[in-house]
C-alpha cells in the first residue's frame, strides 16, 4: 500500500505543477510560474521518497529529499515575496 501512496503523491504534485505551468503560459502571471516550480520540485521530492523507501531501502536519501523540498519551497517563497503586487 505504501508504494502506491508514494506514486500517487508524486503524480498528484506533478499534475499540479503541469497545470500551473499551463496557466502561466496562458496568462503570464509570474506567481503561477513560481508555484509551478515549487510543485515540480515537490514532485521530485516525492519521487525521491519512493526511490528511498521502496527501490533503494539500504540507501539513505533523507537529506536529498529535504534539500529538494526546501529548494522548491524557497522558490515559492521568493515568488510570494518579490513577485506579488
Amino acid at each position: 500500500m505504501g508504494p502506491a501512496v508514494y506514486i500517487l503523491g508524486t503524480l498528484t504534485t506533478l499534475a499540479c505543477g503541469i497545470l500551473l505551468l499551463r496557466g502561466y503560459f496562458r496568462g503570464a502571471n509570474k506567481l503561477l510560474l513560481w508555484s509551478a516550480i515549487c510543485f515540480l520540485g515537490l514532485a521530485v521530492s516525492n519521487f525521491l521518497v519512493f526511490v528511498d523507501l521502496v527501490l533503494l531501502p539500504d540507501v539513505d536519501l533523507y537529506f536529498w529529499r529535504l534539500l529538494v523540498a526546501a529548494i522548491a519551497m524557497t522558490a515559492l517563497m521568493y515568488g510570494l515575496v518579490w513577485e506579488s503586487e
